[in-house]
């Protein structure tokens, strides 16, 4: 049981999420960490591409969130989302933020665990299967 306490209790809170300068933060330089806006190749990652209006897209992006095992909706604006994926074992918490650019029709997005260093892929594999997910007919 005390190990379970000294991992969880040296996690983030989640004051590195929210915008800068109307982007999102960059990764930190540990490899759990995805960005769509990140300039580093490490954590650099394609955006979502919608059609239809920023609307339409939120609500089908607030949808397929909602489906999702461990989510919980943390902010949800016009134009930001901010949810958390929690880990099944040791209820890790991942910070997700998407950022809707309508002009060109993406949504940006951040996924970066709040403890450790090492995430196995998960941050990128989840984005990866929410664009699969979102790319999928209505």
């Amino acid at each position: 049981m005390m190990g379970i306490m000294i991992l969880t209790g040296c996690q983030k809170s989640a004051a590195e999420t929210g915008l800068r300068a109307g982007r999102l933060q960059p990764c930190p330089d540990t490899p759990n960490c995805v960005c769509t806006q990140d300039s580093s190749e490490r954590h650099r990652i394609e955006p979502l591409r919608y059609a239809g209006t920023r609307e339409e897209a939120r609500e089908r992006l607030l949808k397929l969130i909602g489906q999702m095992e461990r989510a919980s909706l943390v902010k949800a604006e016009p134009g930001y989302i901010h949810a958390e994926f929690r880990s099944a074992v040791f209820r890790f918490v991942d910070d997700v933020e998407f950022l809707f650019d309508d002009a060109a029709k993406l949504i940006h997005f951040r996924s970066a665990a709040r403890a450790g260093t090492y995430d196995f892929k998960v941050n990128r594999n989840r984005m990866e299967d929410i664009r699969r997910r979102f790319a999928e007919p209505a």
